[in-house]
């Protein structure tokens, strides 16, 4: 057991998925999971541990923002050897050809800041996805006809933005979408040498101002977590 995490080292699987929201995690271990175990509750923070087409996998809520996820990220890596860790998540469209409930690949993740910024000091260092996961991740999204984008996103600090100069810098050079984690998620993956990946649905936009209807989401977040286990066994 960490601090954060109560699971004991057996009941964490290499491959994880990291949702934000703890009740997206249950929901997704529900859904797609073989057999899914509660393993963790500390702090609301759910997560659970089961099979998918006889793999086993984790689902394990990150929270809101890099210095949540960075503290669920760290403990995997260091106390649990997780080897995969695959966020699935909402971002808001960025650019026109960026649909609602489209599935955005990200490359890349840009930001102002990060929890591992004091490491790097003047160094602005590009954390980037694993390669192979993003390749798998494009094809397990071509097959199911999902319309996928491959590219830059946006990791932002905060959710309610006051800096739309900001916002048209990253629209002018091409950011698909913005998110709150997947850039520090980058860093601790090459710092340790693990495998990650961000696989975001559009849920809204910042150039139309459309938002996926409530209603909506469970199908469309479907999409990404067979894209992200798909892409983790392949």
């Amino acid at each position: 057991m960490t601090i954060h995490i109560g699971a004991q080292k057996g009941d964490i699987a290499p491959t994880v998925l990291m949702p934000g929201d703890p009740y997206r995690a249950k929901w997704a271990a529900e859904t797609f999971l073989d057999n899914p175990k509660c393993i963790n509750e500390v702090r609301g923070m759910l997560g659970f541990t089961g099979t998918w087409q006889g793999h086993p996998v984790t689902i394990q809520g990150s929270g809101m923002g890099m210095p949540s996820l960075s503290i669920y990220a760290n403990e995997l890596i260091s106390e649990y050897d997780v080897q995969t860790l695959i966020r699935i998540g909402s971002c808001g469209g960025m650019q026109d050809k960026v649909g609602i409930r489209d599935v955005v690949l990200a490359m890349t993740a840009s930001t102002l800041s990060t929890p591992s910024r004091g490491i790097f000091k003047e160094l602005n260092f590009a954390p980037c996805a694993d390669y192979a996961l993003l390749a798998a991740a494009h094809q397990a999204a071509t097959d199911k006809q999902v319309p996928v984008h491959v590219g830059g996103i946006y990791s932002s600090d905060v959710f309610y933005d006051e800096r739309p100069d900001l916002n048209e810098q990253m629209m002018r050079h091409g950011i698909l979408g913005v998110e709150m984690e997947a850039a520090e998620l980058y860093n601790l993956a090459a710092r340790h040498g693990r495998r990650a990946l961000a696989v975001l649905t559009v849920s809204d936009h910042l150039i139309t101002h459309e938002a996926l209807p409530a209603e909506d989401r469970e199908k469309s977040f479907g999409d990404m977590v067979e894209i992200a286990l798909t892409a983790a066994f392949a």
